[in-house]
Protein backbone atom coordinates (compact mmCIF):
# COMPACT_ATOMS: atom_id res chain seq x y z
CA UNK A 1 0.00 0.00 0.00
CA UNK A 2 1.22 3.47 -0.88
CA UNK A 3 -0.24 6.61 0.70
CA UNK A 4 0.32 9.89 -1.11
CA UNK A 5 -0.98 13.41 -0.92
CA UNK A 6 -3.34 14.35 -3.75
CA UNK A 7 -0.74 16.74 -5.16
CA UNK A 8 1.84 13.92 -5.29
CA UNK A 9 -0.20 11.55 -7.48
CA UNK A 10 1.35 10.71 -10.80
CA UNK A 11 -0.17 9.63 -14.10
CA UNK A 12 0.50 5.96 -13.32
CA UNK A 13 -1.06 6.05 -9.84
CA UNK A 14 -4.40 4.33 -9.39
CA UNK A 15 -5.83 5.40 -6.02
CA UNK A 16 -8.04 2.99 -4.11
CA UNK A 17 -9.53 5.61 -1.84
CA UNK A 18 -9.42 9.26 -0.86
CA UNK A 19 -9.01 9.98 2.84
CA UNK A 20 -10.06 13.29 4.37
CA UNK A 21 -9.04 14.31 7.88
CA UNK A 22 -11.70 16.91 8.56
CA UNK A 23 -13.62 18.97 11.13
CA UNK A 24 -17.44 18.77 11.47
CA UNK A 25 -18.35 21.50 8.96
CA UNK A 26 -16.29 19.85 6.22
CA UNK A 27 -17.60 16.42 7.22
CA UNK A 28 -21.17 17.67 6.84
CA UNK A 29 -20.47 18.63 3.24
CA UNK A 30 -18.79 15.32 2.45
CA UNK A 31 -21.63 13.44 4.13
CA UNK A 32 -24.28 15.34 2.15
CA UNK A 33 -22.45 14.84 -1.14
CA UNK A 34 -22.01 11.12 -0.41
CA UNK A 35 -25.78 10.78 -0.12
CA UNK A 36 -26.76 13.26 -2.86
CA UNK A 37 -27.43 10.73 -5.63
CA UNK A 38 -28.57 7.78 -3.56
CA UNK A 39 -32.16 6.69 -3.05
CA UNK A 40 -31.31 5.06 0.27
CA UNK A 41 -29.95 6.92 3.31
CA UNK A 42 -26.89 4.69 3.67
CA UNK A 43 -24.19 6.35 1.60
CA UNK A 44 -21.96 6.59 4.68
CA UNK A 45 -21.17 3.96 7.27
CA UNK A 46 -19.37 4.29 10.57
CA UNK A 47 -18.32 0.78 11.52
CA UNK A 48 -16.67 -0.11 14.78
CA UNK A 49 -12.98 -0.80 14.38
CA UNK A 50 -9.47 0.42 14.77
CA UNK A 51 -8.42 3.73 13.29
CA UNK A 52 -6.55 1.90 10.55
CA UNK A 53 -9.53 -0.30 9.68
CA UNK A 54 -11.74 2.73 9.06
CA UNK A 55 -9.29 4.30 6.62
CA UNK A 56 -7.97 1.11 5.00
CA UNK A 57 -9.94 -2.12 5.53
CA UNK A 58 -13.54 -0.96 5.38
CA UNK A 59 -13.01 1.35 2.37
CA UNK A 60 -11.18 -1.50 0.60
CA UNK A 61 -14.12 -3.84 1.20
CA UNK A 62 -16.60 -1.17 0.13
CA UNK A 63 -14.65 -0.63 -3.10
CA UNK A 64 -15.38 -4.27 -4.01
CA UNK A 65 -19.15 -3.67 -4.01
CA UNK A 66 -21.45 -2.34 -6.74
CA UNK A 67 -22.44 0.69 -4.66
CA UNK A 68 -19.51 1.54 -2.41
CA UNK A 69 -20.23 3.59 0.68
CA UNK A 70 -18.03 6.17 2.35
CA UNK A 71 -16.57 5.45 5.78
CA UNK A 72 -16.65 7.89 8.69
CA UNK A 73 -13.99 6.94 11.17
CA UNK A 74 -11.22 7.56 13.65
CA UNK A 75 -13.37 6.89 16.70
CA UNK A 76 -10.84 4.39 18.08
CA UNK A 77 -9.69 5.87 21.41
CA UNK A 78 -6.19 4.46 20.92
CA UNK A 79 -5.87 6.20 17.53
CA UNK A 80 -7.52 9.51 18.51
CA UNK A 81 -4.28 11.02 19.90
CA UNK A 82 -2.77 10.70 16.40
CA UNK A 83 -5.18 13.20 14.83
CA UNK A 84 -6.22 16.73 15.80
CA UNK A 85 -8.86 16.61 18.53
CA UNK A 86 -11.56 18.21 16.39
CA UNK A 87 -11.02 15.98 13.34
CA UNK A 88 -12.42 12.66 12.17
CA UNK A 89 -11.74 10.78 8.95
CA UNK A 90 -13.97 10.42 5.93
CA UNK A 91 -12.72 7.83 3.46
CA UNK A 92 -14.20 7.49 0.00
CA UNK A 93 -13.55 4.51 -2.28
CA UNK A 94 -12.11 6.02 -5.46
CA UNK A 95 -14.93 4.92 -7.76
CA UNK A 96 -17.39 6.62 -5.43
CA UNK A 97 -15.16 9.70 -5.23
CA UNK A 98 -15.30 10.18 -9.00
CA UNK A 99 -19.12 9.94 -8.88
CA UNK A 100 -19.24 12.52 -6.09
CA UNK A 101 -17.02 14.90 -8.07
CA UNK A 102 -19.36 14.55 -11.07
CA UNK A 103 -22.29 15.57 -8.83
CA UNK A 104 -20.66 18.66 -7.36
CA UNK A 105 -22.05 21.23 -9.81
CA UNK A 106 -25.63 20.03 -9.30
CA UNK A 107 -25.51 19.59 -5.53
CA UNK A 108 -25.88 21.79 -2.46
CA UNK A 109 -22.34 23.05 -3.15
CA UNK A 110 -23.85 25.71 -5.43
CA UNK A 111 -26.22 27.04 -2.73
CA UNK A 112 -25.99 30.06 -0.47
CA UNK A 113 -26.23 27.73 2.53
CA UNK A 114 -22.98 26.01 1.55
CA UNK A 115 -21.37 29.34 0.68
CA UNK A 116 -22.11 30.56 4.22
CA UNK A 117 -20.74 27.40 5.79
CA UNK A 118 -17.69 27.51 3.55
CA UNK A 119 -16.99 31.07 4.74
CA UNK A 120 -17.03 29.81 8.35
CA UNK A 121 -14.69 26.94 7.39
CA UNK A 122 -12.27 29.33 5.71
CA UNK A 123 -12.46 31.81 8.59
CA UNK A 124 -11.58 29.04 11.02
CA UNK A 125 -8.66 28.02 8.80
CA UNK A 126 -10.04 24.50 8.40
CA UNK A 127 -9.76 24.21 4.64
Amino acid sequence: MVCKGWDKLGAIDQPSAVIFFAPPDVLSGLFALANFDRSDPDGVISPNGSGCSTIVNYPFWEAQTDQPRCVLGMFDVTARPQVPETYLTFTIPFMRFTQMVENMNESFLITTAWENLQARILQAGQL
